[in-house]
């Protein structure tokens, strides 16, 4: 067990700073994440080192599109999370009930895991699989190392940590992928039991601090897929900057929510197509076979100057950030 970060005593009870939820924990009790325990007035992590996932990723998965391109990143993940989203579909990791009844886990330190994707041939780190703010000392600590070592740092995350722990995380991150999940507060109390306020204004500070950002939204039928909110999250997405990539990704049935069907390709493709309209420069489609919309496009002139099938990148025309075309900056971190 690791002593947490970012929580204050009250008597004996513990206030845990980590993320909005700000989880009042009593003695012996933990927080909603699953994964801090008070003891004896103490906040405890209880999976300091403890990864249930490891392995090495294209670095699109994430999705990441605009940040160092068919480069490798190595994932690491414990279990737990502050969302209880229906549809979640790592929640054998996530929804944990109990520390006692984790998934096999290994025990690795931040030097291990930064030498194990330095070996893997990975030029990034990625904290995802669950919410990475739950295992923020852990994360923290290997994003010190692989700093030090020149490697990256990529949070996949809800967007759901407190500014305390944001500020403290700017400065070893260097990019993070943030789901919007809707743009509607009922949609994320009832499906994910949080709020949707803390995650917009997470997008806008990290992309205002300089960490490269990409959104991606789940379009599940029936719950979030309206012309309306398409446009409304564009619209916030262009208020804080047109050059953020969207990723507008296809539902599939699980976990708890299995009354839905697939998103189809014509709804992803409309709101593409909103996306674009609205003034997002760089929207792509994704999570469905042959979807044809992973690829990016310049937005001055139309050239493709990055073309990819899935993860894997068909060609690639930038040159030195810029389109190989017409010489139009391409927002990214291409090196």
């Amino acid at each position: 067990m690791k002593e947490a970060l970012f929580y204050q005593k009250d008597g004996l009870e513990t206030v845990c700073g980590l993320c909005q939820h700000q989880c009042r924990v009593k003695p012996g009790r933990r927080g909603i994440c699953g994964v801090r325990e008070n003891i004896n007035g103490t906040l405890f992590s209880l999976v300091y080192g403890r990864i249930s996932a490891e392995q090495i990723d294209p670095v699109e998965k994430k999705p990441l599109f605009h940040f160092l391109p068919a480069s490798r990143t190595y994932s690491i993940s414990t279990v737990g999370c502050n969302f209880r989203c229906l549809h979640c579909q790592n929640y054998h990791l996530s929804q944990v009930d109990s520390a006692e009844s984790m998934p096999g886990y290994v025990t690795r330190s931040p030097e291990e895991v930064v030498e194990a994707a330095r070996k893997g041939g990975c030029q990034s780190i990625s904290y995802t699989y669950v919410e990475p703010t739950v295992f923020f000392e852990f994360a923290y600590d290997c994003c010190l190392v692989a700093r030090e070592l020149k490697l990256k740092n990529i949070f996949v995350s809800n967007g759901y940590m407190s500014r305390q722990a944001a500020e403290m995380l700017v400065p070893v991150l260097d990019a993070i992928n943030i789901d919007i999940k809707s743009f509607s507060d009922d949609f994320y109390k009832k499906i994910c039991g949080a709020g949707l306020s803390q995650v917009l204004e997470n997008v806008r500070f990290f992309r205002a601090q300089g960490v490269w950002v990409e959104v991606t939204t789940l379009l599940i039928p029936g719950l979030n897929d309206s012309d309306e909110e398409i446009r409304t999250i564009a619209d916030f997405i262009v208020e804080v900057d047109p050059e953020i990539p969207w990723h507008i990704s296809a539902f599939r049935p699980t976990y708890r929510m299995l009354d839905r069907p697939p998103t189809s390709p014509s709804v992803l493709q409309r709101a593409r197509d909103a996306g674009i309209a609205a003034g997002v420069r760089y929207v792509y489609v994704g999570n469905i076979r042959d979807g044809g919309g992973e690829s990016t496009f310049c937005p001055g002139c139309g050239n493709c100057v990055i073309g990819r099938r899935g993860y894997v990148m068909t060609e690639n025309n930038l040159t030195a950030g810029s389109c190989s075309s017409c010489g139009a900056k391409i927002a990214g971190v291409w090196s």
